[in-house]
């Protein structure tokens, strides 16, 4: 559940959304599968396992906006809202963890913007799914939106808003450019980078 993404009624062009969802579904239940990504939701979660899962989402969000966010900006203008990397850095801080290794599981090298769309709508998907894990995070260790748990924290009662106004874009976005095929590319892409990404550098 890692990276959920919600069944809130969504804008516009449902066609196009349902088939992103179930073109990418298979790759998307395999990194839901991953043993670190069942840990995020297991009430027995320890400490060492929520540390390594903020380590590595670090990875995958520091990559999103420092090499994806920079593709799409004339697509998605409220970017620097939407960015959360350093919010995974606070939280790492409180737990008294520390990032040792940095990882780019995308490679941005001469991507289209429809690909990197697609790579934007898996990540930002995951702050749906974050809304859902902080409550395991809350009752586990105690930690809240303020303290340690800022990056499931999303964006507190606007994430569906957000969600909603960045699939409104996607949407439009596809409309204009008719794009399925590489948007639905680069979701399947991203799901399958973020899967070899956790699985590589995570305890079986």
């Amino acid at each position: 559940m890692s990276l959920e993404n919600s069944n809130i009624d969504e804008p516009t062009t449902i066609t196009f959304l349902d088939n992103l969802r179930s073109k990418t579904s298979a790759s998307h239940k395999k990194l839901e599968a991953l043993p670190i990504s069942k840990s995020i939701v297991n009430p027995e979660i320890t400490i060492e396992e929520y540390a390594l899962y903020l380590s590595l989402m670090h990875d995958v969000v520091k990559n999103l906006e420092e090499d994806i966010y920079p593709v799409i900006s004339d697509v998605i203008p409220d970017l620097n809202e939407r960015k959360k990397a350093q919010l995974i850095l606070n939280d790492l801080e409180f737990t008294k963890s520390e990032k040792k290794q940095n990882h780019s599981p995308f490679d941005a090298a001469g991507i289209s913007v429809p690909f990197a769309m697609g790579i934007m709508y898996v990540v930002e998907g995951s702050t749906l799914g974050g809304r859902f894990i902080i409550k395991n995070i809350q009752e586990s260790f105690g930690f809240d939106e303020e303290n340690g748990a800022s990056y499931f924290g999303g964006y507190g009662n606007k994430t569906g808003s957000f969600w909603k106004k960045f699939l409104n874009a996607l949407t439009d976005f596809e409309t204009i450019n008719n794009s399925e095929d590489e948007i639905i590319a680069g979701a399947d892409y991203a799901f399958r980078a973020i899967h070899k990404h956790l699985s590589d550098n995570s305890v079986s």
